[in-house]
Formats: C-alpha cells, sequence, structure tokens
C-alpha cells in the first residue's frame, strides 16, 4: 500500500487523471487504479517491466527523486506486511524480517508513513512541503486503527520473546524499540520503563557491541517519544571521548542516510575501523542541511559534527558551500534556547572552527554575552 500510495502521488505530480495515465502507459486503467490501492502490488510486477514504467513516468514528467522511491516503498511494503502477516513463536522470531535486515532513515521513514501518517522526509523534500504535516494530499497511506493496533502489537510481542536475549537477537530488539516509538495511541515510554525496571534495556558496555547499538535505539526512540535526557545520557557516556563509539556513531549515520549503499545483515559494520565505505564530506553536507530541523535528535547532530570536524581536519575547507550553510545554522542554534550544555559547549566549539576558517562571518549572541 505504501508504493501504490506513492504511485498516486508521482501522478498526481505529472499531473495525469487515473485514465490520461493508463493510456500514455498503454496499460487498463483497472491496473492503475489497483497499483494505488494496493489491491495489486507494485512489486509483483516483473523486474523489466518495472524498468520500463520508471522510466516512461520520468519521461511524462515526474519528479526523478519521487521515482527513485519506489524500490524503498516496495521494500517498506515488504516489511510492513511480514509483521502484519502473523505472530512470530519462539522458534521463528529471528527469521523475523528485522532481524537481519538493518534498515535505513527512508524505508524506516516510509514505513511510518504507514503507522503514523508522517510524510518521510525524502518525500516532503520532492514535493516541497514540511516533513511533519499530514500527507501531501486528502488521504495518506495509512493503515486503519485495527491494522495498526495489530502492527505494534506483533512488533512487541516479537520483542517480548528475545528480551534479555542475546546478541544474536539484539538488532530484531532494537528496530522493534524504534519502529514502536511511532505509537502515538499507547504509554511506550511505559513499555521502556518496564524494561529498565527489570534490568532488560541494555548498557553500552566499555567497547563496542550489538548491545551498544541497541542501546543507542533506546534512546532515540525514548528521545521520538519526547523523553531527551536518555539520548542525552547516552551521548555523554556512551559516545562521547571513546574512539571506539565515536567511529560506531559515524559509521552508522553513514549507513542511516544511504552514504553506505552496502545492504547490511547485521550491525558488526559499526565497529568498522579503517577505510570508512563511506564519504565524510556527504556526511558532514546530510547533516548539515538537517540540523535545524532535527528535532528530538538535535543533540545528537551536534555531537556528530562535532565528532566528525574533530576526526577529519580541513573537511569544511573540502566544500566551503556546505561549510558556509552549516555555520548559518549553528548560529541560529546558539541563539537559541534547549540545548544541553554539552551540546552548546560542541556547537560553540563548531562555530569557532567555521569562523576561523572564514565561513562565519558573525558572532552567535551567546558568544557576545560571554
Amino acid at each position: 500500500m505504501i508504493s501504490g500510495f506513492l504511485f498516486k502521488v508521482i501522478r498526481e505530480q505529472i499531473p495525469r487523471t487515473q485514465d490520461e495515465l493508463a493510456e500514455d502507459l498503454g496499460i487498463d486503467k483497472s491496473t492503475v487504479q489497483g497499483w494505488e490501492s494496493g489491491r495489486r502490488p507494485l512489486s509483483s510486477t516483473k523486474a523489466g517491466n518495472l524498468v520500463v514504467l520508471r522510466r516512461k513516468l520520468i519521461l511524462l514528467g515526474a519528479p526523478t527523486g519521487l521515482v527513485g522511491l519506489i524500490n524503498l516503498a516496495m521494500d517498506a511494503d515488504f516489511v510492513l506486511g511480514e509483521i502484519l502477516r502473523s505472530r512470530p513463536t519462539k522458534a521463528e522470531v529471528l527469521e523475523h524480517p528485522l532481524a537481519g535486515w538493518v534498515l535505513t532513515r527512508d524505508t524506516t521513514h516510509m514505513i511510518g508513513w504507514a503507522v503514523s501518517g508522517i510524510l518521510p522526509g525524502a518525500v516532503a523534500t520532492e514535493l516541497g512541503v514540511p516533513a511533519a504535516r499530514r500527507g501531501p494530499v486528502s488521504t495518506t497511506p495509512i493503515l486503519g486503527l485495527d491494522m495498526r493496533s495489530r502492527f505494534f502489537d506483533n512488533l512487541q510481542h516479537a520483542a517480548d520473546l528475545v528480551e534479555g536475549g542475546d546478541e544474536e537477537s539484539a538488532l530484531l530488539r532494537r528496530q522493534v524499540w524504534y519502529l514502536s516509538s511511532y505509537d502515538r495511541t499507547r504509554d511506550v515510554a511505559e513499555w521502556f520503563g518496564g524494561m529498565q525496571r527489570r534490568g532488560r534495556i541494555p548498557s553500552a558496555g566499555s567497547g563496542w557491541s550489538p548491545r551498544w547499538a541497541e542501546a543507542r535505539s533506546v534512546a532515540a526512540a525514548m528521545a521520538r517519544q519526547g523523553d531527551p535526557e536518555l539520548l542525552r545520557d547516552f551521548i555523554a557516556r556512551s559516545i562521547t571521548d571513546n574512539d571506539d563509539f565515536e567511529t560506531a556513531n559515524l559509521n552508522y549515520w553513514a549507513h542511516w542516510l544511504g552514504l553506505d549503499s552496502r545492504p547490511q545483515t547485521s550491525d558488526d559494520f559499526m565497529a568498522e575501523q579503517e577505510h570508512p565505505a563511506w564519504d565524510a564530506s556527504a556526511l558532514l553536507r546530510q547533516f548539515a542541511i538537517r540540523l535545524d530541523r532535527a528535532g528530538e535528535y538535535t543533540d545528537l547532530y551536534v555531537h556528530s559534527i562535532w565528532a566528525l570536524m574533530l576526526s577529519r581536519r580541513g573537511l569544511a575547507d573540502a566544500d566551503p558551500r556546505t561549510a558556509r550553510g552549516l555555520a548559518t545554522r549553528v548560529r541560529a542554534l546558539l541563539d537559541g534556547d534547549g540545548l544541553s550544555q554539552q551540546s552548546r559547549r560542541e556547537l560553540e566549539s563548531v562555530h569557532y572552527g567555521l569562523r576561523v576558517g572564514g565561513y562565519s562571518n558573525s558572532r552567535s549572541n551567546s558568544e557576545g554575552q560571554r
């Protein structure tokens, strides 16, 4: 249903009616209707025909960025369908789609579109609308209330089966917990709190392990639910000034933002120290364009920018345009409220480095007041 709704958005951006698009594509109107309603999944289309379809949509004037998201939407449909299909037994739980597939941000947000109605950032960018708004037209691909309840119940069931389990099940737990944070109908924070009281929330430990990634996802999920303190504590105690953790954090960011194109079936890639499979300038650019809309994750963005620029000297000089845009957003954040003390110190350090490099021509009010 996600890919079908995205197809509808694409059609309306060309723009075409269902009749007109069917004629342009040389297919029946019922086929277009079936795709858009989800009755005829796009994923059931032969691969060659899907390639031709995407090319024709672009030739008709469809935004290339939206057409490029069709595959991600089909991935999200697969995960969504598998979660809704059944509640696994304990013997089956490690065959769960979230147990062997490390999701990216865009795929995760596509799933979130169906269970929360919040427009994914990648789609919002192409449409030129705020990501936080509800769908781009009168409806969204949001599941009905019963289906959403089943989705979150099945997620929690899978997590409960492996609660307190070994590292083999850490990937499943952390992805379940993060997706559960999209649920606004029940007290997810209480669920996490109950696990904390039972000692089931992992600590990061002294060196990288899947448990570290698990703890990071729990902290991020709590921040999404409106409680930033666990994430701030995780940044201070389980990332800052530990080279293994700093590297793992940046490696995960690169995968999450789609800058490391390798499919991942476990979180082990986070521990890679040498020759990262991503470009530092591209990562800084992604951080910079999102910093002023990072919302509940602002502290994590700030620390990650600080750590990236500290570990890659001369990074600003490699992309002056990004550096100037970053300087503008950094000044705006420093002039506002809501930053933790650590984030403010790190952001002031970033601002100072950019100003010394000639990318910031004015001082923030916070510096002037000091």
